[in-house]
């Protein structure tokens, strides 16, 4: 039942985002692990849409911030305001005080601003004038970036990278799709046509589901060595955090779950790596010299680490 709750969500989004199912599924993968998602595109391939399409098909709460140089912290965390009234001081909630908040072309903001959303991110509660602020469960925030050197970017620090747990880019639709969605939004939004499927219990519920997938410890292994490989490679300046690897822990065992499994398969690993990956991993400068990628470097990473046989029946036994 709870498995076709996943289903109904995806199949709600998928009436806004035609033609990447992919991006669909690997986004509500990373909700159910209890991650957050950062997607960098260009503009206008349906980064806010997807954020839109996910909050109300979950029946989440939804706030958008854009990203621009003069939003202050307190936009995002809150403030303390005098009450004349009670002659005492409230706390006024900020924009991230919400299920789903979408941090909208992050990186066109200040770094102190970016670092207002690392406590809410990691911990799960605002904290305004030595007091803290839990944030509703399920907890989601879903960034947007442009790639680096558009006007007005800047770097995000490792720090506030590390706390995502996936990277995920959109693309540009195929020539059919684009057909397909001048025709879709001819007449109306597709988002209007979006039924609400769940809610938050709901999500809390399938988040604890994810929970009970059994994972072997070859398995654990393999992630640890997957790791490993990052850092010891000869153009990487910085590997996979140990944040990192549990992020692949938690991304392979909801891919799993997705899937209908209670199992983590070795390549439930595999498929969700690059994403992983992708904004953790730094390179040398060196490796811009001979064109090397961050994603061919994670590929010849998967390449040169043996995979481990693991018994499906052991596993659903255990």
């Amino acid at each position: 039942m709870k498995q076709e709750r996943v289903e109904a969500i995806k199949r709600e989004v998928e009436k806004a985002i035609v033609g990447k199912d992919d991006v669909v599924e690997k986004v509500m993968t990373a909700i159910l692990a209890g991650g957050h998602i950062l997607l960098e595109d260009i503009p206008g391939v349906g980064k806010t849409t997807l954020a839109l399409a996910f909050s109300k098909a979950m029946g989440l709460t939804f706030n958008r911030v854009q990203f621009t140089p003069d939003v202050v912290p307190s936009d995002i965390t809150g403030f303390s305001m005098y009450d004349k009234q009670t002659g005492a001081f409230r706390y006024q909630p900020g924009a991230a005080l919400c299920h789903f908040f979408l941090a909208d072309e992050i990186n066109r903001t200040s770094s102190k601003t970016q670092s207002a959303l690392l406590e809410v991110m990691q911990e799960g509660k605002i904290t305004v004038d030595g007091i803290s602020h839990a944030v509703p469960s399920p907890f989601i925030v879903m960034a947007t970036q442009n790639p680096l050197g558009t006007a007005g970017t800047q770097l995000l620090p490792e720090a506030q990278l590390d706390r995502f747990m996936i990277q995920l880019s959109i693309g540009y639709p195929d020539l059919e799709t684009q057909v397909t969605i001048l025709r879709d939004r001819e007449k109306d939004d597709p988002l209007a046509h979006i039924a609400c499927v769940a809610a938050a219990e709901d999500i809390e519920k399938l988040k604890q589901e994810v929970k009970s997938v059994f994972v072997d410890e070859k398995i654990c292994t393999y992630i640890a060595m997957l790791a490993e490989a990052t850092r010891a490679h000869d153009v990487v300046r910085l590997g996979l955090s140990p944040r990192g690897a549990l992020a692949l822990f938690g991304m392979a065992r909801a891919k799993a779950y997705v899937e209908g499994r209670t199992y983590v398969i070795p390549q439930d690993v595999k498929d969700v790596f690059p994403d992983v990956g992708r904004h953790r991993v730094l390179l040398k400068p060196k490796a811009r010299l001979s064109q090397q990628t961050v994603d061919a470097v994670l590929t010849e990473v998967l390449s040169g680490v043996t995979a481990p046989t693991v018994s499906g029946a052991g596993a659903r036994q255990a």
